[in-house]
């Protein structure tokens, strides 16, 4: 990798050579770059753009999903309750498994579990110049399948003058940033440094809820009239004591902040905590970027990456099974005090400590060759991506062991590799007058390999062992988009598009399934149509929408051999809806935005499992089938609805933004008791910005979340079983666990700009 990175360099000052020597124009160059995947004005996909200032001025310390929570059909949770540590976001109700997210075009998603852990890459926010957030396909990307949304990140642009930043935020439960950036400035006409170190941490809303993230971002760069080289670094270090664990309806009225991981139990009491609860993760990203105009109509651009990760999550399991975790019982020695004699007992269970940690590399290439002529806009493009990943798991202490033990215990260790290619050609060509045409072809390749020891015991196994992992998959997908865009005149729009997206499974559909039968990859087919008025004024926007789903994976209770939950394809599944924007500029100081998504979303014919329980509430082994008929997809509200209003007047600003989500289900059963209540938070956003004289800028502020103090939930679980009487009659019971929000809660910003 190091030898190839060092080829593509030398390559690109080689192309810096040769070209015009001109006097540079900077900005005029970082305009064209990293446009490879991103849809443009007349590319008929439903998107958003989110610029640098937007950005800016809701980063004051909360987590990349809660910046975007005022897009249309956008969703947030925080495990901790107050936006900081482990944070999540859904689009039309895809998690972010399903959506896809480059930097640079360069894929973000965890090659395995499909998703993207925001806690890895704290404050990336501050170093971005823009964000645009695609919904449905959307345009081909690199990496994971674009099920629901796409989410493409540019990193910041250089600065042609010399700057220094300092900004630092301070709020409710010790919640506090500190964000340092520095940038040279244009030097000799060709170079340019910047580098940024950023320190978050807050106790979390929720008991122990602790993070402490540590993030820096590098970039240098040489340029020219028609080309540049960058290279960027940036990572972090996370520290987070668990929230991972939800509570239940009886204690949200009680005692709201309860967090239940790292309880230690005697007896079935909870007598203290276990303090190092803890995940521990560093990754450090790497990116080689070459961007080169060989004229006013041909851009190639080229992007080498690697991250390494590293960490691991610690926790205390109360009264587990010993040969689960490859120890063998022991003999315990204890006094009677009562006969006054030694006993001995056979200990098959005891608490213990159990370390899952992982070691992983991630690193290949993207390219794409873009043209821009008078009618025809074209693009080819594609990327090579190799991840390799090893899990391995330790017991560090068992309580009362008799024995030797090792002090980093194994018991368990597999190795995962995965390869990834893609290719995509893709043009908008210009029929008639604003009437445009758009095809977008893409093939992609994945080989998928998991060898090894699984971290679940096999109790079906002859003997007895833990589950021995034996994956080799390969998945070749042709994904086909279409469309018409019509700019009727400057201020209206229409356009119309069909897509096809497919996805392969997840490294826990593999290790959560049966083990003789593995799943199928997912397709989806969507259409889109859409219309957009644009005006000085005020603008509006409407985008229908149908996704629908072929053998899509969802978690319908059924257990696999060994008990554990799975997910299954189901035939048949959809999401239909409407998404509507508005906005007004009512003065030259005050604007008025709004958005809502309305939609119905659908299992049909949905079978779902649920565990037997005789009389005494005996688990019978067994599973009894429930069909639903057609059924409301889980975590997929019908009603999203926001509306931003904003004032700028002399240095002074402000912002309300309030955001209604309707009910949600946190299972596919679509059973009241098992829902998310329906929720409406207000934020208050307060600044006022001035100049000194040896100061460019000064900014200080605060935010206030959930003004009003609405008690809501954002995310949770629920597992249904069935009670079997005596009388032969069956009840469903259900025990759903919520992550509650915090409630009215206050950060306070300050900003030096130099």
């Amino acid at each position: 990798m190091k030898k190839t990175i060092l080829t593509v360099a030398l390559m690109g000052f080689a192309m810096l050579g040769v070209a015009q020597t001109t006097e540079p124009d900077t900005l005029a160059l970082q305009q064209v770059e990293v446009l490879a995947t991103r849809a443009q004005s007349n590319t008929p996909v439903a998107f958003t753009n989110i610029s640098k200032k937007q950005i800016e001025a809701v980063n004051h310390g909360l987590d990349m999903p809660f910046l975007l929570m005022s897009t249309p059909g956008v969703l947030t949770t925080s495990d901790a309750g107050a936006g900081v540590g482990y944070t999540s976001i859904r689009v039309r109700g895809t998690d972010a498994t399903r959506i896809n997210i480059t930097s640079n075009d360069i894929p973000m998603n965890d090659a395995e579990s499909h998703s993207i852990f925001w806690v890895n890459t704290p404050d990336l926010a501050s170093s971005l110049a823009d964000i645009q957030v695609q919904r449905g396909v959307g345009t081909s990307t690199n990496g994971a399948g674009a099920f629901g949304a796409s989410i493409n990140m540019r990193t910041q642009r250089f600065s042609a003058k010399p700057f220094a930043e300092l900004s630092g935020s301070f709020g409710s439960f010790n919640t506090h940033k500190e964000t340092l950036k520095v940038g040279s400035g244009l030097l000799g006409d060709h170079w340019a440094f910047e580098a940024r170190l950023s320190n978050i941490a807050s106790d979390g809303f929720r008991d122990r809820a602790t993070a402490s993230l540590k993030s820096y971002y590098a970039q240098a760069g040489y340029f020219n009239n028609n080309a540049s080289v960058r290279f960027i670094t940036f990572g972090g270090k996370e520290d987070t004591y668990h929230a991972w664990d939800g509570i239940s309806r009886e204690m949200l009225e009680t005692d709201r902040a309860y967090n239940p991981n790292g309880e230690i139990k005697r007896d079935g009491k909870v007598v203290g905590f276990y303090k190092d609860q803890k995940d521990i993760y560093r990754q450090f990203n790497y990116q080689l970027l070459w961007e080169q105009r060989f004229n006013s109509q041909w851009t190639w651009y080229l992007g080498l990456h690697y991250t390494d990760g590293y960490g691991y999550y610690q926790e205390y399991k109360n009264a587990r099974t010993l040969k689960e975790y490859g120890l063998k019982p022991f003999t315990l020695t204890t006094l009677n005090e009562e006969t006054g004699e030694y006993e001995s007992t056979t200990v098959k269970k005891s608490s213990l400590v159990r370390r899952k940690g992982l070691d992983s590399g991630f690193g290949g290439g993207v390219f794409s060759l873009r043209y821009d002529g008078d009618r025809l806009n074209a693009t080819l493009g594609g990327g090579f991506n190799r991840y390799v990943n090893d899990h391995v798991g330790n017991v560090l202490w068992v309580e009362n062991y008799v024995g030797n033990l090792d002090p980093s215990h194994e018991y368990y260790r597999n190795r995962a590799e995965k390869n990834d290619f893609n290719i995509y050609a893709k043009g908008n060509y210009t029929i008639w007058k604003g009437l445009s045409a758009y095809a977008d072809l893409q093939y992609r390749h994945i080989g998928y390999i998991i060898k090894g020891v699984n971290d679940k015991w096999d109790w079906t196994a002859n003997p007895e062992r833990m589950q021995v992992l034996n994956v080799d998959e390969d998945f070749d997908f042709f994904n086909p988009k279409a469309g018409l865009n019509w700019q009727i005149n400057p201020n209206h729009r229409v356009y119309a598009s069909f897509g096809v997206a497919h996805k392969e499974p997840t490294r826990n559909n593999y290790n959560d399934g049966p083990l003789t039968v593995h799943p199928r990859a997912e397709r989806l087919f969507d259409w889109e149509l859409g219309y957009n008025y644009t005006h000085s004024r005020w603008s509006a926007g409407i985008n229908f929408y149908y996704m629908k789903y072929k053998d899509q994976l969802v978690l319908n209770g059924k257990l696999n051999e060994i008990g554990e939950l799975m997910a299954e394809n189901v035939p048949d599944s959809y999401r239909a809806g409407v998404e509507l924007v508005a906005g007004v500029k009512i003065t030259d100081w005050l604007r008025w935005d709004v958005n809502a998504a309305f939609s119905r979303n659908r299992i049909k014919n949905y079978v779902g499992y649920v565990s037997d329980y005789d009389e005494n509430w005996e688990d019978m082994w067994s599973q009894s089938a429930i069909e639903k008929g057609n059924t409301t997809i889980a975590f997929s509200p019908s009603v999203i609805a926001n509306s931003i209003i904003t004032f700028n007047v002399k240095g002074f600003s402000a912002a309300i933004q309030s955001q209604y989500v309707s009910r949600q289900y946190l299972d596919n059963f679509q059973n009241k008791e098992d829902s998310l209540d329906p929720y409406f938070i207000t934020n208050l956003s307060l600044a006022y910005t001035f100049k000194l004289r040896f100061i460019k800028e000064i900014t200080f502020g605060a935010d206030i979340y959930n003004l009003f103090g609405e008690k809501y939930e954002t995310n949770g679980y629920s597992q249904t079983a069935a009670y079997h009487a005596a009388d032969g009659t069956m009840t469903l019971v259900s025990s759903p666990m919520f992550y509650p929000m915090a409630r009215m809660n206050l950060l306070v910003h300050l900003t030096f700009k130099f």
